[in-house]
């Protein structure tokens, strides 16, 4: 089993992952998307990553809002691997049809 990371390691991995923040034992993000279909789209992708990984996120689905939420949940919190494919996530976003955060 992976160890959880400390507090300061989470804090450190945030740094690097514009938009995720910490939520409980987890991180999360949101992503807003110009259409539902580019929001399933997104979703496929990371599906795609998700299993490649052996590593699955929460995911909630809004209309064309994805909210993300990684946490290992056999090692009671927040391991490298939700970083890992945090960071996979948000490879992909550059290519994604997007819409404007509207909180922005």
């Amino acid at each position: 089993m992976m160890p959880s990371l400390s507090d300061i390691e989470v804090q450190r991995g945030l740094g690097a992952l514009p938009g995720w923040t910490r939520r409980g034992s987890a991180i999360v993000k949101t992503y807003h998307f110009a259409t539902f279909p580019a929001g399933i789209a997104f979703l496929a992708q990371v599906a795609e990553i998700a299993e490649r990984l052996q590593h699955h996120p929460d995911v909630d689905i809004r209309y064309t809002r994805l909210q993300f939420a990684l946490s290992t949940h056999d090692a009671g919190g927040i391991t490298v691997k939700d970083f890992e494919l945090a960071a996979a996530i948000e490879a992909l976003v550059p290519a994604a049809p997007m819409a404007p955060d509207p909180s922005a």
